[in-house]
């Protein structure tokens, strides 16, 4: 390669960085732009900046941390029920998201492309489709009360344990599974000796998580009639009481604390 040649190489590699850094700064610029519209449009113009002064934002902390200590005896039962409908949840969530998983595995699926398409659009629907909205849906069916919270977490959780279940059977090491389908094994062998091994680690610590997830979640439920914590949240904030809301939220958050150390000691036993 001459001089000349390796010049023009030159010369074109810093053009096409130079190009390559106006794009980026450009896109930066667009991003930049995007997001200061979407300030003032959302928060600048549609905030009533009249209301917000130092006074209100004083007397609002002021009744939030006027703790009403009557509202601590209510408590225990609602969270008892809380916990329970979670764990509950998350058992049918499991045992609904097992099918759809085997749908939506594409190396192990029965009927090709058009089961696994099947199985994709069950985990879709069910992420794409808020746990509250389908708090609604259960509540018009089987009426108020833990049933429609259960039900409605178990819809919300199948996308997820579903996903990632299908995500780590395509991801198994294929040697095992050709091992025992050289040997005469049967579908069911290939699954339980080469799949559900191989799986185990992801399956138990998705499962964990999805409970604590639904910890969370079934806090919320009550808003729509479900039961538990959310029910007496929401009963709370009808009556505009204030240090009920604040004693109602920090059980909630002493709920997800509990949570959060349940699930981190599970994780590290079982996995």
């Amino acid at each position: 390669m001459n001089a000349a040649t390796l010049e023009m190489r030159v010369a074109s590699i810093a053009v096409a960085r130079q190009r390559s850094r106006r794009t980026r700064y450009l896109a930066y610029a667009v991003i930049i732009a995007v997001v200061a519209w979407s300030i003032e449009a959302i928060v600048v113009k549609d905030t009533d900046w009249s209301r917000i002064t130092l006074a209100s934002l004083l007397d609002t902390f002021r009744r939030f941390a006027d703790l009403d200590t009557s509202v601590v005896s209510e408590l225990w039962r609602p969270a008892l029920e809380t916990v329970v409908m979670a764990t509950l949840a998350t058992l049918v969530g499991l045992l609904l998201s097992i099918p759809v998983a085997w749908l939506g595995a594409a190396n192990i699926t029965p009927l090709g492309k058009s089961s696994y398409a099947f199985g994709r659009f069950l985990m879709t629907m069910s992420r794409s489709v808020h746990e509250i909205v389908w708090g609604l849906i259960f509540v018009s069916a089987v009426g108020l009360g833990a049933l429609a919270g259960v039900l409605a977490m178990a819809a919300r959780s199948v996308g997820f344990i579903s996903k990632t279940i299908a995500e780590a059977i395509e991801d198994v090491d294929p040697k095992p599974l050709d091992a025992i389908r050289a040997a005469g094994g049967t579908k069911f062998q290939i699954l339980w000796f080469a799949i559900l091994p191989q799986i185990i680690p992801v399956f138990v610590g998705n499962i964990i998580f999805e409970w604590d997830i639904n910890i969370r979640r079934s806090t919320i439920m009550g808003l729509v009639g479900a039961g538990g914590l959310g029910l007496l949240l929401f009963r709370q904030m009808a009556m505009s009481n204030y240090g009920g809301i604040a004693v109602v939220i920090m059980a909630v958050l002493a709920l997800i604390v509990l949570g959060e150390v349940v699930s981190h000691y599970a994780r590290r036993a079982v996995i």
